[in-house]
């Protein structure tokens, strides 16, 4: 199994928040969507941790970026989501620099961003975070996340599968994902990267390649 890695996206897009992305490609795609989302919400200026937790040395990865980004960004609001803040919110939620919690499902959906904002905002000093999780099993669909592009990456990634059905006793990654579920195909290829809508043409859009992003193999 790859070790998670753990590196900074940077975002060129006006008023979005910082990602702090830990661990797999999924996570680096929905970063991506999540910059998006969160600059939309208004939160131009929180510092989001996209955390991994697909072993224990990934979960104090995803804490130690949180004290880090506390101390650098002490105005900011600090919020965690991912799969070690799906798996256990309330670790997070405990961190005094902590000032919101978003699950994987809500991370993903304007509601969740809004609703998350509406909270902070009524936030009252050491008030204690923010909390939005749901039961991830509960999941049924995956709707691709269209992003508007990479960046000046010369790699793109597609999402086509979140989730897995097996549960192998040495891996934690299905309580944070969920079930599996796929893109239906169709709006795969439709996913657009800038103005370009085809998977074929993202050769023309400085992408020199794509990458399918699976999880159950």
């Amino acid at each position: 199994m790859p070790q998670p890695s753990t590196k900074m996206v940077p975002h060129a897009r006006a008023k979005a928040p910082t990602l702090i992305t830990h661990g797999c490609r999924l996570n680096g795609y929905e970063s991506e969507a999540m910059a998006q989302l969160g600059a939309e919400a208004g939160l131009a200026d929180a510092v989001v941790i996209n955390s991994c937790a697909v072993t224990n040395n990934a979960v104090r990865d995803a804490r130690a970026a949180v004290r880090r980004a506390r101390r650098e960004s002490p105005n900011a609001k600090v919020i965690v989501t991912g799969c070690a803040a799906q798996i256990d919110p309330d670790q997070f939620a405990a961190m005094p620099e902590v000032d919101g919690v978003l699950g994987n499902q809500e991370k993903l959906t304007p509601d969740g961003w809004a609703n998350l904002a509406t909270r902070l905002g009524a936030q009252k000093p050491d008030a204690s975070a923010a909390v939005l999780v749901n039961d991830i099993m509960a999941v049924r669909e995956s709707a691709p996340h269209l992003i508007d592009g990479y960046g000046d990456r010369a790699r793109a990634f597609l999402q086509v599968q979140n989730g897995c059905d097996h549960r192998c006793t040495f891996c934690i990654i299905p309580y944070g994902r969920g079930n599996a579920r796929s893109v239906p195909v169709d709006r795969v290829v439709e996913q657009p990267y800038d103005d370009i809508r085809e998977v074929e043409k993202i050769v023309h859009n400085k992408i020199r390649k794509e990458v399918p992003v699976y999880y159950d193999e």
